[in-house]
């Protein structure tokens, strides 16, 4: 079946809904904690995928791991802290704090990208950095000031950083010719993961209760929306993926409020306006630039 541009974009929403649920069912756990729900999350996401993706790609996903190069690897780390420092950062602070901390990823990662390979920057994606930067800074301030949960938001900030980092080497390798396929480095990247959150997690306490649920979060919350969004990106422009991905944070805390009261304080709230705001101006911006360029490419029938 062709993916269209109409059902991309749907399952590209079905896929940050996804994604959403982790807060609330993270809330509902009983007994795991912690290093031991990340274990448990990354542990049932290489289970999904090792059946989704041979089921998808055939046997010959494990050949491009076995002969992958540096860049797949790298990628597959990038995964695995941003796997871990998402938990650890749900179990420390609210829901609201670490979606939108994470949201700064496309920021982080156009800075990488002028840092390391050489982008230039607009000057549109220069002032939304700077405003984003404010409504970060006006979270972190009520938290240092009120003593808040900012511990949380600094293990947050470590996904926007290796998020920026995984997607600034794909872009090099692609640049040079070598592809890196997004959807092996997520099964090495959740492998990595329970590796080295498992000594950390030990001595395991989850009841079924809780299994049942991080099960949900490997399955569900994880392995079905990453591999449905490297099928969506491959239709829709990155501009509209990254628009479509900013829905995780009006999700996230929707369901954390509704389903387990976490009301995300007025400062999350403001703060995290400014941060969606200007990433939406950006891209949007940068939309109607692409359009335009593309238009006047065109030639003329006159």
């Amino acid at each position: 079946m062709t993916l269209t541009h109409r059902r991309a974009v749907w399952l590209m929403v079905v896929a940050t809904l996804m994604w959403a649920t982790a807060g609330v069912v993270t809330r509902q756990l009983e007994h795991a904690r912690s290093f031991e729900v990340t274990f448990w999350r990354a542990f049932f996401t290489v289970l999904s995928l090792l059946v989704i993706l041979p089921t998808w790609q055939g046997r010959a996903v494990f050949s491009k791991i076995r002969h992958g190069d540096r860049s797949l690897w790298f990628s597959g780390v990038c995964w695995s802290v941003m796997f871990t420092a998402y938990m650890v950062a749900l179990t420390l602070t609210t829901v609201a704090n670490v979606l939108v901390t994470m949201a700064l990823g496309p920021l982080f990662t156009a800075l990488a990208a002028r840092a390391f390979i050489g982008h230039r920057l607009a000057v549109r994606t220069w002032g939304a950095i700077v405003v984003a930067g404010l409504g970060i800074g006006w979270m972190y301030g009520s938290q240092l000031s009120g003593g808040g949960q900012w511990l949380g938001t600094l293990v947050a900030l470590c996904v926007p950083i290796a998020a920026a980092g995984n997607w600034t080497v794909t872009q090099h390798a692609h640049a040079k010719g070598h592809d890196v396929d997004l959807v092996p480095a997520v099964l090495i990247g959740a492998a990595l993961c329970a590796l080295y959150t498992l000594p950390l997690a030990w001595p395991l306490s989850a009841n079924p209760h809780d299994l049942g649920l991080l099960a949900f979060l490997g399955l569900v919350q994880l392995a079905i929306p990453c591999v449905l969004s490297v099928m969506c990106a491959r239709v829709l422009k990155a501009p509209e993926v990254s628009l479509l991905a900013l829905l995780e944070v009006i999700f996230g805390i929707a369901l954390a409020w509704l389903g387990a009261g976490e009301e995300p304080a007025p400062s999350v709230l403001a703060g995290g306006a400014l941060v969606i705001g200007a990433l939406v101006v950006n891209e949007w911006l940068g939309g109607r630039a692409s359009l335009k360029k593309k238009h006047c490419a065109m030639p003329s029938n006159r």
